[in-house]
């Protein structure tokens, strides 16, 4: 290899990890481990929990690059980070409710009991999959806009040299794509 790890893009970081560069594989968690940890506080609202969830996704990595065909790594990532989150939350499902008010009503006096909220965790993966199933009805700009700017999280102006659209035609697709997705959402409750 003569670029360093830090030089290369993350495709190339990829195949020269293949390629046994063991380094490469550093180089992509040190550049995304702020983003990962991000994803995954989002879902488990606990830093903890967060960080040992990167941590398992990151292990998993090694074995994820060599077998799946990876073409934008920065959103690869979003979606395995996610997913092992929600998977996190449907293990402990049920595992840890408390029936609050009941509490509250036998034992005035006694200390509140916290209970983990775990509908809220189901509410939150059953939005996520309207969404992306509302993001698959939108027309392919709109799709292609919001998909670049909300989960690749490029500015308008990298979007205009991926796409070839205009500043003004990327916002009015993000605006009616935004606005296409919650007539969508709206309709499915």
């Amino acid at each position: 290899m003569s670029d360093s790890p830090s030089q290369l893009n993350d495709l190339e970081l990829i195949q020269n990890f293949r390629d046994g560069e063991k380094e490469c594989l550093g180089e992509l968690f040190r550049r995304y481990l702020p983003q990962a940890f991000g994803v995954a506080l989002k879902y488990l609202r606990d830093p903890m929990e967060s960080e040992d969830a990167v941590m398992q996704v990151f292990e998993k990595l090694h074995n994820d690059l060599l077998h799946h065909d990876i073409r934008n790594f920065k959103s690869w990532l979003h979606s395995v980070v996610r997913n092992h989150c929600l998977m996190e939350l449907r293990k402990k499902k049920g595992l840890f409710s408390v029936p609050l008010e009941s509490a509250e009503t036998q034992a005035g006096n006694m200390e509140k009991l916290s209970s983990v909220h775990l509908s809220e965790d189901a509410d939150i993966e059953e939005r996520l999959q309207g969404l992306e199933k509302g993001i698959l009805h939108l027309n392919s700009e709109q799709r292609t806009c919001i998909e670049l700017f909300y989960i690749q999280q490029l500015s308008y102006k990298e979007i205009a040299l991926k796409t070839g659209l205009t500043l003004l035609q990327i916002k009015s697709h993000i605006q009616n794509g935004k606005r296409n997705l919650k007539i969508f959402l709206e309709k499915k409750l």
